[in-house]
């Protein structure tokens, strides 16, 4: 792609549509792969941030929050998901520990191993951070047809797994 093609695409993608429902659909836009996740994972940090100020955390706590939302999980665990080092993790618990979101329950399977578990105002915190999370996701594709947000959900979901292989098997023929 030439230097004036790719400034010209890149302007189509700074316009700000109108998204939503009553609004008209997205442009139509192209561009390589890597550009686009780099692109839609400041998009995600950015409505992450927001929602988590709005709620008066930062983003590394929400985040921590929103891991915990289905249940307790383990340090090893929730090291890997949020891709930190074990000494980030334990210094961000730590810190949500002394703010009584969460607390530390010994593994009923490992007395070595703790989980990180949700107080009563954690859970009710981070149920409304993600919420919030989620809808202002939702915004970001609401210009999209729900075939192409269907796709968008199947095809993001292979590269997180790290399947890259569709569920539904190969195309009949």
């Amino acid at each position: 792609m030439t230097e004036t093609a790719h400034a010209e695409e890149t302007d189509r993608v700074r316009r700000p549509a109108a998204p939503g429902p009553a609004g008209p659909p997205l442009p139509a836009v192209r561009l390589p792969l890597a550009d686009a996740l780099v692109r839609i994972t400041h998009l995600v940090q950015r409505e992450f941030a927001e929602a988590s100020r709005s709620h008066g955390l930062p983003p590394q706590q929400a985040q921590l929050l929103c891991q915990l939302v289905e249940g307790p999980v383990g340090m090893t665990e929730l090291s890997r998901t949020m891709n930190l080092e074990k000494s980030s993790l334990s210094g961000l618990v730590d810190r949500v520990v002394r703010r009584g979101l969460v607390e530390r329950t010994r593994d009923s399977s490992d007395r070595r191993a703790c989980r990180i578990t949700l107080t009563d105002t954690g859970a009710r915190l981070g149920d409304a951070a993600h919420g919030e999370v989620v809808a202002r996701l939702d915004a970001l594709a609401a210009g999209l047809p729900a075939a192409d947000r269907a796709v968008l959900a199947s095809l993001l979901g292979r590269l997180v797994t790290g399947t890259g292989a569709d569920p539904a098997g190969p195309p009949a023929a």
